[in-house]
């Protein structure tokens, strides 16, 4: 069975550091572009990073300069390090792996992906 089992996340004051960490099981991650999105409530899931097999980085503007999401197929694991963090970062986290056709792609839409971690919430505090 697929799964995306996440780690990490927590409360933290504002300008406070997390990690966030998604390991695949049954899955290669070498296989598939990587994304996380966050949804707090009352709002829609949006995608706030993605990776692509090469290493190619797309950031949302809401968390560019301060997150950095990265992969490391060796341990079939997708993180995000979270940096300054704003009590309007608070939301439920979820990794999430698109299968690619272009080493380079990676995608900013939801519909693109197959496979979602379980979530992870993320609470700042200001």
């Amino acid at each position: 069975q697929v799964q995306l089992r996440q780690s990490g996340g927590g409360s933290v004051q504002a300008g406070g550091r997390l990690r966030l960490s998604c390991t695949a099981s049954a899955l290669t991650l070498d296989d598939y572009a990587l994304g996380w999105f966050r949804q707090a409530p009352g709002s829609e899931r949006e995608n706030i990073a993605c990776i692509s097999w090469s290493g190619k980085t797309v950031y949302s503007d809401s968390v560019k300069g301060r997150f950095e999401i990265s992969r490391d197929d060796d341990k079939n694991t997708l993180y995000l390090r979270m940096g300054t963090l704003k009590p309007e970062d608070t939301a439920m986290y979820y990794c999430a792996a698109a299968p690619w056709s272009d080493k380079t792609w990676c995608s900013r839409d939801a519909g693109n992906y197959r496979f979602w971690g379980q979530g992870t919430q993320v609470t700042v505090a200001g």
